[in-house]
């Protein structure tokens, strides 16, 4: 019969063994939902005007999508996972620099009507 510290050290030597095989799986496993997101953010990216406003960042995040893809062919699934978030990130960069630069101008846009609008009443004054 084994006594309390001995089940529990085999508990535990048991928990161990098994977070540490489910973390060498997951290098081994295919980084395809990582890549495919990093896609799904370049393509959001893309389409609020990333290549436009935030050419630098959306090159990067291309780039670095591109490699992914390469890694996952070459079965390098931990770059391809690293290549994939920094693509993403990237590609968020890119979507909220152009969406600021979206925003700035449609501020600009409104303090000149704005400035139009107080000329005309001075005007009719």
């Amino acid at each position: 019969m084994m006594n309390i510290n001995t089940r529990h050290s085999l508990a535990l030597l048991s928990a161990a063994a098994l977070a540490l095989t489910v973390g060498c799986t997951s290098l081994k496993t295919p980084a395809t939902a990582e890549v495919a997101v990093s896609k799904a953010a370049v393509d959001n990216a893309a389409g609020a005007g990333g290549a436009q406003f935030a050419p630098v960042e959306m090159n990067a995040a291309r780039e670095k999508l591109a490699l992914a893809n390469k890694a996952m062919l070459a079965k390098d699934y931990k770059e391809a996972r690293a290549l994939a978030n920094q693509a993403q990130a990237d590609a968020k960069l890119a979507q909220s620099k152009a969406s600021s630069v979206k925003a700035q101008a449609a501020a600009d846009v409104l303090q000149d009507d704005i400035r139009v609008l107080r000329e005309e009443l001075d005007r009719s004054q």
